[in-house]
Order: C-alpha cells, then structure tokens, then sequence
C-alpha cells in the first residue's frame, strides 16, 4: 500500500483497554447494541466507474505525483476512499472521438458466423491501466465490464446508440443474421485480453440495448453457455440489466424467472434514476445500485449546507438507505473522476485535462470512505438497535473485524456507547474515523472499557465509523 499523501487529524492510534469507572464518554450516552448473531446480506463492496475515458485522465496524466494521488484517493483503504469494485466500458464505438469507447471489433466481418476481426489496442481508453493498478497496486479484486451496447452491426438499429436490440433475440430479427453467439463471443474475448494482462474480470454486465427481460434472459443463458466452453464460470459471474429505475428492474428481473434463468446470475444491477425503491428486491442472487449520482446540481465540494443532492452528507445517507432499506450489496457512483464540463456532481473528483492538472475532491468521496474503507468485500451485514439522534448499522469482515457505521440524524453532537453482542472474544482495542464539514475520514477519539463496550462522539451532521480490529491470534 502507498504512504499516506495527506495528514489526518486525530489522536490516538488505538484506543486500549480502560476501566469502565476511567469511561471518557458521559453518562448519558445512549447504547448501540451490535447483535453478530443476527445477519442480513454479504458486501460486495462500493466502487464507481470510469467508462467513456474517463480512465484517460489518470492514464495519460504526465505528472505522475498526481497521478498517483488520484489513485491514492480513489483506492487507498488508508489515505484514499478505498473503493474496492472498478466498473469498466466494454467499447462498442467504432472510434476514439469524444469520449467514445472505441470496440476491438469495428469491422464487420461480413457476417455472424465469419471470423472475427478483433484488434485490441492494450489500453481500452485508459481503463486497462486503471484496473491494473487498482488490482497489482491495491488489491482491488472486484473487476467487472459492462457493455453499454454491442457494436452497431449486431443490432436491429445498426448503431451503437439511439436503442436497438441485440440481433436474434426473439423478436429482434435481422437480415444481417443471428449476432447472439458472436456478441458473446466477443465478451468472451474482452474477459481474455484482460487476462492476458494480468487483470482478471470477475463480472460483465449486460445492459440492455433496449431488450426486454424475456430477451436478456434468452441472452443470459446463451451467454452463461459460452462462459462454460471457455471454462470461465469459477471466474466470471453475469449481472444484468442496468435498467435506469428501479420498478423496471424488478419487472426484468421477474421475466428472468419465468424463463428460469435467475440461477445463472451473478447479480442483479439497476439504477434508480427514473424510480427507486425502500424494500429489498425480491431474488437470490446479490443486489447492486450500480450507477449513482446527482447528474443535475452544479458541482459542489459541501458537506452540509441545504441537504441537497450533491452534498457529502446526502451521499452518507445515501448509502445508508441503500444498505439497510433496499438490502444491496455493491454499491458505486458513477464517475471516480471527470473533467470540469459539465459542471456537475457527477463524478467524486474534478480533473483538469491539461497541466498543471487542478484537482477538487467532492466530499461525496469522503462519504464513501467511511463506508469502503472499513466495510470490506465479503463482509456480512449484522443487526443494530438503539442509539439516540443517530442512526447506525454493522458488519463483519471475513478477517473477524467489526466496522460500525454511525450517521447524526441532525444539528447536535450525540454521545454514543457501542456493545457488540456474540463477538468471539471481547474487544479491546478500537479505533473512530469521521467525515464532517472539516474532516475527511479522519481518525477521532475512541474509548474501550474492561467489558469491551466503545464510547465515543458522533459529531452533528457527521458520518463516523467504528473499526474493533480482529481478535489477535494467541501466542503459541
């Protein structure tokens, strides 16, 4: 892991073992009772994504002391958000201008069943490098690709944009031919070139070209059928469909069933755009809100002013809801970063494109640092109750470690005491970190009593995360 690029406010590394009549935290703070035995989804983690060469500003960025504070802050679990999915373009566009996502098949072949003319140029629009330091440089594990569109050729429309539907799919017929089998041919492949260069994609994602859930479904077995001849299923799991709401999502996803292809998921994507929901989503598999963001308000950097969309705090929240209402288990903004037009909020970090390369960093990124950070891949949803002024919810890693997650429900600081109940063996030693108006996942004070109950400050308006590290392995 890299050296920390910025200093932390705080005290206290660790907070050992007091008496409980030594207690720092008043008297009158309400109890948060932990409950391990009682368990609800398993994480797969929070990311975002850096499709439509987004990725190019940090791939091509000359300065590379900044570039490697970009990666820092977007990957780093000690310095940085530590997001820990990346979610990748597959290219479809026959070009690089713009922000297009250039396909390593832009020729057709002359038909579905002729060879294919695949060229791979080693960069797929700076997401390639990206990835590659995400998972060499900080153990990022969660890959995936999601295909916006296949290329033109192979869809009812003949473009890459404005709709379509995949050629083939039962009510998709094309004087072109059947495309199905070559389309996840050519996914196939991507999963491949990755691969080949050292970064394997463990999640493609189908979008859904406009497709209805009858014809993902028919695609998805076709697909999950081609992942078994090229022995990639241990390895790549499908999601679909992206859908842009929520109750569209749900209505895919039921066609799914009908069609008995919700077993060969790996899980379920949607946004929420057009609609979202307080209820979990009605499947077996994971679910993920895959694309986030405020797409309207004009950039801010906030923490709190008006509770409106853009702010930090909002986003805090946000998660929140997601993690705890609707039950999700990946988590992801839309861009990690992005140049300054338009100016909005949907990208975390501000990039300039040319030298010196001004970086602003939104406390939207923050926010999910103290969720990624401590909330890790794997780890399982537990139970919570109690806590005045403040709402909470925990988990437990796959190393043992507990992360609890505490949000002030408004304008005044609240005193807290945490007690985990069926933990393996009490806790003492813990450490806090919060994220308000000044600070950015910055560690706070903490306190352990004999019985392994914590005590701390959730500060007003704020975000702060309990971290009880793994039990330590008796000596031998």
């Amino acid at each position: 892991m890299k050296t920390s690029t910025f200093a932390f406010s705080g005290v206290l590394p660790f907070a050992f073992a007091l008496p409980s009549w030594l207690d720092l935290a008043p008297r009158q703070a309400s109890t948060i009772t932990v409950d391990l035995t009682k368990t609800y989804q398993t994480m797969d983690g929070f990311g975002c994504s850096f499709a439509f060469q987004r990725a190019n500003l940090i791939t091509n960025m000359s300065d590379k002391t900044k570039q490697r504070y970009l990666l820092d802050l977007l990957f780093n679990t000690t310095s940085g958000a530590g997001l820990s999915i990346v979610r990748n373009g597959i290219g479809s566009s026959p070009d690089s201008s713009s922000d297009h996502m250039n396909t390593f098949a832009p020729k057709n072949p002359g038909g579905p069943k002729a060879a294919p003319q695949y060229n791979w140029d080693g960069k797929d629009s700076g997401q390639l490098f990206v990835s590659q330091e995400a998972y060499n440089t900080y153990g990022v594990r969660m890959i995936y690709g999601d295909a916006w569109s296949a290329p033109g050729y192979m869809k009812t429309n003949n473009n890459e944009n404005n709709g379509g539907t995949l050629c083939g799919v039962p009510g998709a017929n094309c004087g072109s031919g059947d495309w199905r089998q070559a389309y996840a041919d050519y996914l196939v492949q991507y999963v491949k070139y990755y691969g080949e260069a050292g970064v394997p994609v463990n999640r493609a994602y189908l979008a859904g070209m406009n497709s209805n859930g009858a014809q993902a479904a028919d695609f998805i077995k076709l697909f999950h059928a081609t992942l078994e001849a090229a022995n990639l299923t241990s390895q790549v799991g499908i999601g679909c469909c992206e859908s842009e709401g929520w109750g569209n999502q749900v209505n895919m996803l039921n066609a799914i069933k009908s069609a008995n292809a919700e077993s060969m998921l790996a899980m379920v994507t949607s946004h929420t755009y057009t609609g979202g929901s307080n209820s979990p989503m009605n499947t077996k598999v994971p679910v993920w809100l895959s694309e986030q963001c405020d797409l309207n308000g004009g950039w801010t950097t906030t923490w709190y002013a008006f509770g409106v969309a853009g702010e930090g705090y909002t986003w805090a929240n946000n998660i929140y809801n997601a993690v705890t209402g609707t039950q999700v288990s990946g988590y992801l903004y839309w861009e990690g970063i992005q140049w300054p037009s338009p100016n909005t909020n949907e990208k975390m970090i501000k990039v300039d494109q040319q030298s010196p390369y001004n970086i602003e960093v939104s406390k939207r990124l923050w926010a999910f640092a103290n969720w990624s950070r401590f909330v890790r891949p794997g780890a399982v949803r537990v139970a919570t109750s109690g806590g005045q002024g403040v709402k909470s919810t925990a988990f437990q890693n796959v190393d043992g470690s507990i992360a609890v997650v505490v949000i002030s429900n408004g304008g005044s600081a609240s005193n807290v005491a945490i007690k985990v109940n069926g933990a393996a063996a009490v806790a003492t030693r813990a450490t806090a970190w919060v994220t308000d108006a000044s600070h950015d996942c910055a560690e706070t004070t903490v306190s352990v009593a004999d019985d392994g109950t914590l005590s701390g400050s959730v500060a007003a308006r704020s975000i702060t995360t309990y971290h009880i590290p793994a039990p330590e392995a008796p000596e031998m």
